[in-house]
């Protein structure tokens, strides 16, 4: 099963170094995040899991590497300039500023007595100056988005990979918000990373017959994205194709389906990827010579500075009037556009597990029963204070019945690090004798597909002070560096190794023991099932391909 709570993933990216808070030295940064040794080799895998789906396993596509900095025109008639903001209130009494669209009637949600501003319009790009001159016009944009450098690039990589369409363009790369409200780990924050396929088609009047149509194409990429995080490991009861309603459309989409992953928590179902028909928006937007009513039909602006008409040349077209050969017209797009972080996070969330790996004795079972009852009866005597502060009453009522519904110490752990919690002494007492337990009985596990897992293998040796296993251990690591990701690791006991590989989702460890120097096999153990198997040292190589595919 997946993680119940966001705070448990949070812990463990922590404590294992998957993701620790940016500048944490001097107090942090607000929603920054930085990844460390675990979680960049996850990242990273997420986007060559992509790329290679996107890509790679696809004959129509290209890539693309855009700059982050951009003329500043690119963001004045893409529409971002003028439109790309949030609506935000400020509170008269506190000062804390928050989303309009999140604030429920006239009072501030912090201090509850504050009256808030009017709602004002807040843009959320980031501004810096190119050059020496702080002046409007060395004025610039970290990019909100990666997708308008495919947009002014498509002519460029058209013609240059002599493409005809359909074809798409992908791209990987850095993108910064000005959120006004990040948070919800990183999941929202200010500086993200986008995965993003502009997917170039035929408008409706150009389709010859047996070509497919924008309508057809956005189905067939809609599926594909989703069969994506299936095929990664996401259990597709976690996953859904949300329509957007006709209100929620941007005014220039044909039609938008956000798939979302039930994340653990108060995230709930949240987006991981758009998948939009755009139609022939974006490229008219950045192209001359538009014609009046293409620029009503979109209601944009006459593009006064662009120096080409990103259009394309199909000299496969016939008039089925004329019978004129070939036609000059500007291409629709379809554009599934996922976020490598939040993508990262929620793998992360699928993967994680915790399970009993032994039976607790009779008398830990009585034990855990009495804490268990003192902690109940402790939260009735505190429930029965008339003078409880707000809040408190309803959080320990809520304790109180997770406790009387599990039996499971993992349960158990877990009710006891609710809100609340820590204002019943015998909770403590209850929490401190279930991590006893948990920490004997259980484990925590990454079931991560072997793909994005950032570990591969893990070799130990059984003895650290036995010279010819060390040597054998360091070198069947050698042997195995260069097809996978292979650590080697003797700093604990063999079955503290186990456990920390399994935390960090590494498939397989191989151990070499006093039997490895006598007929030269290892000890391969599986994560998820804990199944031991020997095998020769001849075929280890081949075998953990095999088990990596």
């Amino acid at each position: 099963m997946p993680a119940k709570d966001m705070d448990r993933v949070v812990s463990l990216c922590k404590r294992r170094g998957f993701i620790f808070q940016s500048s944490e030295v001097y107090g942090g940064i607000g929603s920054t995040w930085d990844y460390g040794p675990l979680g960049v080799e996850l990242k990273n895998n997420v986007k060559r899991a992509w790329w290679r789906a996107v890509v790679y396993d696809r004959d129509d596509m290209e890539g693309l590497d855009a700059a982050i900095l951009m003329n500043r025109l690119v963001w004045k008639y893409s529409g971002h300039e003028a439109t790309f903001s949030d609506p935000l209130v400020d509170c008269k009494s506190c000062k804390k500023r928050f989303r309009a669209d999140h604030v429920i009637g006239q009072r501030c949600p912090e201090c509850e007595d504050g009256e808030l501003t009017e709602p004002r319009n807040f843009n959320l790009m980031f501004e810096t100056y190119v050059g020496p001159v702080r002046d409007d016009s060395s004025l610039a944009y970290l990019r909100p988005e990666t997708a308008q450098g495919i947009f002014v690039n498509f002519v460029n990589v058209q013609q240059t990979m002599r493409r005809k369409l359909p074809f798409g363009i992908a791209q990987i790369g850095k993108a910064f918000r000005n959120e006004i409200t990040p948070g919800n780990f990183t999941f929202r924050t200010r500086e993200f990373e986008q995965m993003e396929i502009e997917y170039f088609c035929k408008p409706p009047k150009y389709l010859q017959p047996g070509e497919k149509s924008d309508i057809e194409l956005h189905e067939e990429w809609v599926e594909e994205r989703f069969n994506w995080y299936v095929n990664l490991g996401i259990d597709p009861s976690r996953l859904r194709k949300r329509v957007q309603r006709p209100e929620e459309l941007a005014h220039y989409a044909k039609a938008t389906v956000d798939i979302e992953y039930l994340f653990p928590g108060s995230l709930g179902w949240s987006e991981l990827e758009g998948i939009a028909n755009r139609q022939d928006y974006d490229l008219s937007a950045h192209s001359k010579d538009v014609s009046e009513e293409d620029l009503e039909r979109l209601k944009l602006v006459r593009n006064l500075h662009s120096t080409q008409r990103l259009d394309y040349f199909d000299e496969a077209y016939v008039d089925p009037v004329t019978g004129k050969r070939g036609a000059r017209y500007i291409p629709y797009v379809i554009e599934p556009s996922a976020g490598a972080d939040r993508a990262t996070l929620a793998f992360l969330c699928e993967a994680y597990d915790e399970e009993l790996v032994g039976e607790l004795k009779p008398e830990e079972i009585a034990d855990l029963q009495a804490a268990r009852t003192a902690a109940i009866k402790s939260i009735d005597k505190k429930l029965s204070d008339k003078k409880l502060e707000p809040g408190l009453a309803e959080q320990l009522t809520a304790i109180k019945q997770r406790l009387q519904d599990t039996d499971s110490i993992l349960d158990v752990e877990s009710v006891c690090n609710l809100a609340g919690s820590e204002r019943v002494e015998a909770l403590k007492k209850l929490r401190q004798l279930a991590a006893r337990l948990c920490d004997e009985y259980s484990r925590v596990v990454l079931r991560l597909h072997p793909a994005l897992a950032p570990i591969k293998v893990a070799v130990f040796p059984l003895k650290k002070n036995e010279p010819r296993i060390v040597e054998l251990a360091r070198s069947v690591s050698a042997l195995l560096r260069p097809v996978c990701r292979t650590v080697y690791d003797d700093t604990a006991a063999i079955g503290k190794l186990y456990r920390r590989q399994d935390e960090i989702g590494t498939p397989m460890c191989v151990t070499i023991d006093f039997q490895s120097l006598e007929d030269s096999t290892v000890t391969v153990r599986d994560r998820d099932t804990m199944k031991q198997q020997r095998v020769s040292t001849s075929e280890l190589v081949d075998y953990v391909l095999r088990r990596l595919e």
